[in-house]
């Protein structure tokens, strides 16, 4: 439209200088030089409008979870002595409902505007902020101009976690194990040897015999035990995770700008797979802030390996995993569990969490428990999502076997149904 709106002016311009050029009036030509003006200001108004403006983007933070907010706060400066008569801001995030866009009108000679704008993160994943295009025209509409602004971040939208009071976890069957010959900067009860003292070492690591004996500082060093490593197994298999059908509906007020949704509390979708990372990083976290070596194994899209560490790095780095994987694995969990079976020292604690109704995980998990580690299966229940099958009669299967088994079902209360100290399985212990 605006195009056309240009050519015709073109065009009339043109049919003036003819007229003017054939008949010579004065009045043809004085049109001719009327329209070449209109078009000479408004190129130099729409290209003053489109330059001269700076542009910033302030996110308080490149790290959210999901059902909590991001805030940006954007400002556009005219740098000019020129005002701006309107300019259009236009944002391309990825980051699902985030309405940033704005149309500035009015900006005066060397002023700014700002706004903020704040978005409650439903879906976990890495999302991308910008790039912007600002868009603005003379007042006549005839030359619309646009300017891309490229740089662009990243925003980690973490999974929703839920606070764990206590978790029931299978006795040990050894009382102790052998150490992993692997240094660590944690204190551990394997102490390996000692060093001299270097800088940033703590003073609670001075050992005080050896730093008389040699009259220099001698610290020790200490080495992981293997009965303090928990894994994580999410089970990410594509062919066992299920979608409620009121899921799959579009939300009527999805595609409504923030300020006419509705406030409502933030629930976990109804999806095997959102409850799967949910509780996976619920436990991570969980256990990772009683100190505990934590590590994950998951096969989704692609083979996901966190080796066992402790603090918040590792809360971190587990968390921002979950955040992008998908079910989109080829591998059935038993498989998964057979292929990276070296990874588990004897000793260790395997957490599955699972939609999984096939029996072949029972044989699985039995075969894990012969080899000396402890198994612990959490069963999110595919039945409760709309699924054919349940999960009801492994986890008495699981428990037949003295597997501890936890059943989630859809709509439960992730904090109470992983906190309660009954438990499927015997032999277990609260930690």
């Amino acid at each position: 439209m605006l195009r056309q709106r240009r050519t015709g002016v073109i065009i009339l311009g043109l049919l003036s200088l003819l007229g003017g050029l054939t008949t010579g009036r004065d009045l043809f030509f004085n049109i001719t030089y009327l329209l070449g003006l209109l078009l000479i200001v408004s190129f130099v108004w729409a290209w003053s409008n489109i330059n001269w403006v700076y542009i910033s983007r302030t996110t308080r933070t490149r790290r959210t979870q999901a059902g909590r907010p991001l805030e940006e706060r954007f400002s556009v400066r005219n740098t000019s002595i020129l005002p701006k008569l309107w300019l259009e801001v236009r944002d391309f995030s990825t980051l699902p409902v985030h309405y940033a866009s704005k149309v500035v009108d009015n900006l005066g000679p060397r002023a700014a505007f700002t706004w903020r704008v704040s978005t409650i993160c439903r879906q976990r994943g890495r999302y991308q902020l910008g790039p912007i295009l600002l868009s603005s025209s003379d007042p006549f509409g005839l030359f619309p101009m646009q300017r891309e602004l490229t740089p662009t971040t990243n925003v980690v939208v973490y999974p929703l976690t839920f606070d764990i009071h206590q978790f029931a976890l299978p006795v040990g069957v050894l009382p102790g194990g052998d150490a992993l010959r692997r240094r660590t900067h944690y204190v551990t009860t394997n102490a390996s040897g000692v060093r001299d003292y270097a800088p940033g070492d703590s003073f609670s690591r001075i050992h005080w015999r050896s730093t008389a004996r040699r009259d220099r500082l001698i610290v020790k060093e200490f080495e992981l035990d293997p009965l303090a490593d928990i894994w994580i197994v999410p089970d990410m298999a594509v062919f066992t995770h299920v979608v409620s059908t009121r899921e799959s509906q579009p939300a009527e007020d999805g595609a409504l700008p923030a300020w006419m949704r509705r406030e409502e509390e933030f629930k976990l979708p109804a999806m095997t797979e959102e409850y799967t990372v949910s509780i996976a990083a619920s436990l991570a976290q969980y256990f990772l802030r009683r100190d505990r070596a934590v590590g994950m194994l998951a096969y989704g899209q692609s083979h996901e390996i966190a080796q066992p560490d402790r603090g918040e790095r590792q809360v971190s780095r587990i968390l921002e995993t979950l955040a992008v994987l998908r079910a989109q694995g080829q591998v059935a969990i038993d498989d998964v569990m057979d292929a990276e079976l070296h990874l588990f020292p004897r000793g260790t604690t395997v957490i599955v969490v699972t939609p999984t109704t096939q029996e072949a995980w029972l044989a699985a998990a039995r075969q894990l428990s012969r080899r000396g580690l402890r198994v612990v299966t959490v069963l999110v229940d595919p039945e409760s999502f709309g699924g054919r099958h349940s999960a009801a009669a492994l986890a008495s299967l699981l428990q037949a076997s003295h597997i501890v088994t936890y059943l989630v079902r859809n709509g439960d209360n992730l904090t109470a149904a992983l906190s309660t100290t009954q438990a499927r399985g015997s032999y277990y212990t609260l930690v």
